[in-house]
């Protein structure tokens, strides 16, 4: 039985096909985070957001559990990025979901007046698999996941 983990989306999702890509990582026995790559290069003008990167990379989890994704330290720090919705979260309802298999995605939004450049294969993301909880009154909009980015409750 698998509990979570990562995989590389199926091919007929896959934005990168002819790429190699490296499942995440932790850097260390006692890192919280899996580390994720840009499988592309990235351009980023100063003041301005990338387009979104699509990682080719899907992750399952129980159902109680999120998957929070962040801007590694140094990319926040050192080159002045962030992400552009700040934390993604990736609920387990969206691994191998029709509209995008699950694919992970990421934006980029420059905080500085420099144009920064991020080479392929460099480690963008740290991934963060969390419990939740949820309220005694919870009642969902709907029971069943239908389509891939911003589609919760879409018909």
């Amino acid at each position: 039985m698998k509990i979570r983990g990562f995989e590389l989306v199926s091919e007929e999702h896959r934005k990168h096909p002819n790429l190699q890509i490296n499942l995440p990582q932790r850097g260390t026995a006692k890192s919280a985070g899996y580390d994720i790559c840009t499988p592309v290069d990235i351009k980023i003008g100063p003041r301005e957001c990338s387009d979104v990167i699509f990682t080719d990379i899907k992750s399952y989890m129980q159902e109680d559990e999120v998957l929070c994704t962040h801007v590694r330290s140094s990319i926040g720090m050192k080159k002045g990025l962030a992400l552009a919705n700040i934390t993604g979260i990736i609920d387990s309802d969206y691994y191998s979901n029709p509209g995008n298999d699950g694919n992970i995605g990421f934006k980029l939004r420059n905080l500085t007046d420099q144009e920064v450049v991020i080479q392929a294969g460099e480690r963008v993301i740290q991934a963060i698999f969390t419990k939740y909880l949820i309220s005694d009154d919870d009642c969902p909009k709907s029971q069943e996941r239908l389509g891939g980015v911003g589609s919760t409750g879409k018909k």
